[in-house]
């Protein structure tokens, strides 16, 4: 079956970088689209970035020029590079993935991503 596992997080500072990896068993993943997802307690979860099996990239607008997502089809890994991090992006952070491509209207929406790990916190302190 289909596992994803996220790694990376932890406690940085304002204004420091996180790398996050997500790794995926039981998959062709070349052919999956690929998203990171967050959610902090009481709120919903919402989408960070995504990439299609093209290299095809979306971000929320929370994290543009700030984030960037990038996969190793090689190493079946999925990668969130995050500079420049703020207290707002404390969160649990999720890695999902899916054989379809969302349409552009569900890009970024949790319900179009069928598997999903398990998360891994990143606390930004100030």
């Amino acid at each position: 079956q289909v596992q994803v596992v996220e790694s990376g997080g932890g406690l940085v500072q304002v204004g420091g970088s996180l790398r996050l990896s997500c790794t995926a068993s039981g998959l062709t993943f070349a052919e999956y689209a690929m998203g990171w997802f967050r959610q902090t307690p009481g709120k919903e979860r919402e989408g960070v970035s995504c990439i299609s099996r093209e290299g095809g990239m979306m971000y929320a607008n929370s994290v543009k020029g700030r984030f960037t997502i990038a996969r190793d089809n090689a190493k079946n890994t999925l990668y969130l590079q995050m500079n420049s991090l703020k207290p707002e992006d404390t969160a649990m952070y999720y890695c999902a993935t899916d054989p379809l491509w969302p349409p552009p209207d569900r890009l970024l929406k949790p319900y179009t991503f069928r598997y999903w790990g398990q998360g891994t916190q990143v606390t930004v302190s100030s």
